[in-house]
């Protein structure tokens, strides 16, 4: 299952509900945002809704939905740079700081991967160790497992963490 929430500026977050430190998440978010979250619908929710359906279809392999990031301009800029690593294609940590001119900062666009509040649509994901291994995903890496081959296999098994 998976959560969203929105502002008039796009979505500000979309997780798995059993997120580690979910929690802490949405409590982080709603100082940045200084608002407490709240139930309801909203035009941002109902696009991203579609773009998933269509996602998990087979049917698209990017998003559209506007975004709202808060977070550091770092972090933001780490963020952004996800977005252009391709549907059923990975990088490397390393990759990606090199396509940010960061190399040195490694560890700081690792970190921040981690602190990604829009799982599947800005593609953390596919961000892989040097050696090929699956590190790092909040949601788990089951879903990580899941979401890399269900990209490389142009295929749609059932979901293997229920509805979203």
């Amino acid at each position: 299952m998976m959560i969203a929430g929105a502002t008039e500026e796009g979505v500000c977050f979309v997780e798995f509900t059993d997120r580690i430190r979910l929690e802490r998440e949405m409590e982080r978010l709603e100082q940045e945002l200084g608002s407490p979250m709240a139930a309801g619908d909203h035009q941002h929710l109902a696009q991203l809704q579609r773009e998933l359906d269509e996602y998990f279809a087979g049917r698209r392999t990017s998003f559209t939905v506007p975004l709202h990031l808060t977070g550091t301009p770092f972090q933001q800029d780490v963020w952004k740079i996800l977005c252009e690593i391709a549907y059923g294609k990975t990088w490397s940590y390393k990759e990606q700081a090199v396509h940010m001119g960061k190399l040195p900062a490694i560890r700081a666009i690792a970190a921040a991967n981690g602190q990604n509040k829009h799982a599947i649509v800005i593609p953390c994901h596919r961000v892989i160790g040097s050696n090929g291994s699956l590190t790092g995903y909040a949601g788990g890496l089951s879903k990580k497992e899941w979401l890399l081959k269900f990209e490389n296999a142009g295929q749609t098994p059932e979901l293997p963490f229920g509805d979203f």
